[in-house]
Order: C-alpha cells, then structure tokens, then sequence
C-alpha cells in the first residue's frame, strides 16, 4: 500500500521561506514520476512542480525562480523548497506519484497523493 505523508506547511509572512517534505511508502513500480499541486479555496487544484524518473522538472509560471523540487530516493523523500513567498501562493499543498507510463505535468495521471499540508502567506 502506498502513501504519500506531507509536512513542513505553516504560516509565514510574504517574502518567507517554507520546506516541504514528503516521505513516501510502499512500492510505485513503474513509477513516472512525482510532484506537488495546490489547491486553493474555490479553485482547481493547480500544478506546483514535478519531477519525473528522468529527472526532469517542471515548473509552473508562477513559481519558477522562487520554488525548487528535489529528492532523496534513498528516503524516499520528496522535497519542496519556496522562497519569497507571495500572498498567492496560500493554498493546501499536495504530494503526488504516478505509476502511469508517463506523468508529465498532468494532474489525472498521479494515482497517488497525500493529504495534504497547509501553506498560508501574509502579506
């Protein structure tokens, strides 16, 4: 059984840093590649970042420069570094992994999350 365990979300004013973590379980074979979304209130969950079994990243727009996505395989843990934080970037952060043959940035194709850590910035 996989799971997926965030942590690392708070509250921080804007121009703050925040690391996230997520320690992942289980096995994921094939696995194409992991990531982090969002989901703000009244909103759509949105793609953060991600990374996949090449080794290729992705970035949104929004968060290119301020935020950085890496991992430890040995620890199976997946981390999210943001710095400068912007008022707009407050949303539920999600983990996900896919096992499809090929993740991409499209959300439908991570068959496994997490529940999620709280990401809060004031302005």
């Amino acid at each position: 059984q996989v799971q997926l365990v965030e942590s690392g979300g708070g509250s921080v004013q804007a121009g703050g840093s925040l690391k996230l973590s997520c320690i992942g379980s289980g096995d994921i074979f094939p696995r194409c590649g992991m990531g982090w979304f969002r989901q703000a209130p009244g909103k759509e969950r949105e793609l953060v970042t991600v990374i996949e079994a090449s080794g290729a990243t992705y970035y949104a727009d929004s968060v290119k420069g301020r935020f950085t996505i890496s991992e430890d395989s040995a620890k199976n843990t997946l981390f999210l570094q943001m710095n400068s934080l912007k008022s707009e970037d407050t949303a539920m952060y999600y983990c996900a992994a896919g096992s499809s043959s090929a993740c991409g940035t499209n959300r439908y194709r991570y068959n496994y999350w997490g529940q999620g850590t709280q990401v809060t910035v004031s302005s």
